[in-house]
């Protein structure tokens, strides 16, 4: 496919400085980019690319402010990073125009399904009784939909997604290769002969409209009712989402994450990778925990920033971190001031007797 300048401007309401019929081909980043490519600064780290790139347009903030001449077609949007990513969307959206739809063979699908329109289904796919899959729903090979699941529109399932019975997803949802929804839940009860029984997880999960779940993240099914991912919730691969756990619209939870059982999320939390959350505690809206904190507490303040493990205040943590560094010269420190202090005291002490004639 091949556009100009002009055309993508148009399309992201952007101004044009430079050849308004400059060719693109395709994308590229901007410091491999050659020519007929089409590419982005966002960061100012990447700025000085723009001098030397061979690509053929670039997509800039407004803001951006030129210290000498540039080669390619410059595209001023408000945020460069945004329209990059329409652009990439509506590219996507074009190759994808023309996939396969229908049902391959082998697979199953039981007749008491229902099945919408330009639905997908790969082969060695199952589909299970009573579940419905609406129209434009693309189901990739290998993958198994148990019973009485919904799955909305135009959502994607990847090869080798497995949705156990009785669990919703919501329309425009992605879940990537090898992932779990609906899972039992980790319960078992602990008994006086030592030995543990297991706890019937008898609950399902609800995913809403436009989630997308990265690959291997397993979604536990609630013991009773629904483990819960509300609108727009962005989960990384490699998470791990336990049983009765309510996730919050918006939120983004970076990968090897674990989330215990009954956790409550708030929205627009911003979750670094490898943070382990313990359960029954509720995060409260716009909560940001940094990469590898435990949070072992609920968090009632909004919009807080955290880190460490146990996890606090982020300002706090740093200063507390830049101590622990110094406390062996501290230790020295405090010993050479600890003898300072025994000898003054044997001076006073000394002088105090010869005052009183001791």
């Amino acid at each position: 496919m091949q556009f100009n300048a002009i055309q993508i401007a148009t399309l992201l309401g952007g101004k044009i400085e430079g050849s308004p019929d400059a060719k693109v081909t395709h994308v590229a980043k901007i410091e491999e980019a050659t020519e007929g490519a089409i590419c982005f600064v966002a960061n100012p780290k990447y700025e000085d690319y723009i001098y030397s790139t061979k690509a053929s347009v670039v997509l800039v903030n407004d803001s951006l402010q030129l210290n000498g001449t540039v080669s390619p077609t410059l595209i001023k949007v408000p945020d460069a990073y945004i329209s990059f990513a329409l652009l990439l969307e509506k590219y996507t959206e074009m190759m994808t125009q023309n996939e396969r739809k229908g049902i391959e063979q082998p697979s199953f699908v039981a007749p008491s399904a229902t099945i919408g329109k330009d639905v997908y289904i790969g082969a060695f796919s199952y589909i299970g009784e009573n579940s419905k899959i609406a129209d434009g729903v693309r189901i990739y090979p290998g993958s198994y939909v148990g019973r009485n699941v919904t799955i909305g529109e135009c959502t994607k399932i990847f090869a080798g997604v497995k949705i156990y019975d009785d669990c919703i997803i919501g329309n425009h949802t992605i879940i990537h290769s090898g992932t779990i929804v609906g899972g039992d839940g980790f319960g078992f009860a602990p008994q006086s002969n030592g030995e543990y029984k297991k706890i019937p997880q008898i609950g399902n999960v609800i995913i809403e409209d436009h989630v997308e779940i990265g690959a291997n993240t397993t979604i536990d099914r609630a013991t009773m009712g629904s483990t819960i991912v509300k609108s727009g919730v962005k989960l990384d691969n490699l998470i791990q989402i336990a049983h009765n756990v309510e996730i919050h619209e918006n939120t983004v939870i970076a990968a090897q994450t674990g989330v215990s059982g009954s956790t409550k999320i708030g929205k627009n939390c911003l979750i670094g990778g490898q943070v382990g959350i313990v359960g029954h505690i509720h995060l409260a809206d716009g909560t940001q925990i940094n990469a590898q904190s435990g949070i072992s507490k609920s968090i009632e303040t909004q919009n807080l920033v955290l880190n460490g493990s146990p996890a606090f205040d982020y300002k706090t943590s740093l200063k507390s971190q830049a101590i622990f560094r110094h406390l062996p010269e501290m230790q020295q420190r405090i010993q050479k001031l600890e003898d300072l202090v025994s000898k003054l005291t044997e001076i006073i002490s000394v002088s105090q007797n010869i005052d009183t004639g001791k």
